[in-house]
């Protein structure tokens, strides 16, 4: 699949059980995503990357509690637990992980005034990773995504590459939501509302 690449989101340590914003059965999603980089001759893998101070942390607001909602700048934004801190342990990748395959890592939420679910686009929904760029300059019009969490950075994901024309499919079996009040099934209902391809399996 020259002109397709596969996109494994934010398979860290800390999304996994476990980890400080662990996602149920998170670890899962290995297995299946190392079994289909095979299958592409891109792989990408994005890192979930933020400072010690990152304004996304709910530590970073007096008398907010992690998974309450706030208004930034740039909108709405959900108040998680500290996570996927620069060069901690939880933001590595999970051990078990085929990283080796990896061409691209694309670092996200590094910047601390916003929060970054998208491998495409900070939390502003303008201001570039790079990663549209990067797969354009390599000819890819089609990318396959997988991942940590559903309804969060995978979604968001999968919303903004179809936005800028790439043709969009997520391996459902390869990834796992947080489910937030109802967070999968809106997920769910923008892809789908957005061309976004849903499979169980490739």
């Amino acid at each position: 699949m020259s002109n397709s690449a596969l996109i494994v989101i934010d398979v860290q340590h800390d999304f996994c059980p476990g980890g400080a914003l662990a996602v149920a059965d998170g670890d899962a999603v290995v297995a299946p995503i190392n079994a289909m980089m095979g299958q592409f001759d891109h792989v990408i893998l994005t890192q979930d990357w933020h400072p010690q101070n990152h304004s996304s942390f709910a530590s970073q607001h007096d008398g907010h509690d992690p998974f309450t909602m706030i208004t930034m700048p740039y909108g709405e934004q959900t108040l998680w637990p500290d996570h996927c801190v620069q060069g901690s342990a939880g933001a590595a990748f999970h051990d078990a992980l085929d990283g080796d395959r990896a061409e691209l890592i694309i670092r996200k939420g590094y910047r601390p005034a916003i929060d970054s679910y998208s491998a495409f686009f900070e939390n502003d929904k303008t201001t570039p990773t790079g990663l549209g760029g990067a797969l354009n300059e390599r000819g890819i019009h089609a990318v396959t995504i997988a991942g940590l969490a559903t309804d969060f950075c995978v979604a968001f994901s999968a919303l903004d590459a179809a936005r800028l024309g790439f043709d969009v499919t997520v391996v459902m079996s390869a990834c796992r939501a947080i489910d937030l009040g109802g967070s999968l099934e809106v997920a769910i209902t923008q892809m789908k509302d957005a061309g976004v391809t849903l499979v169980d399996s490739l």
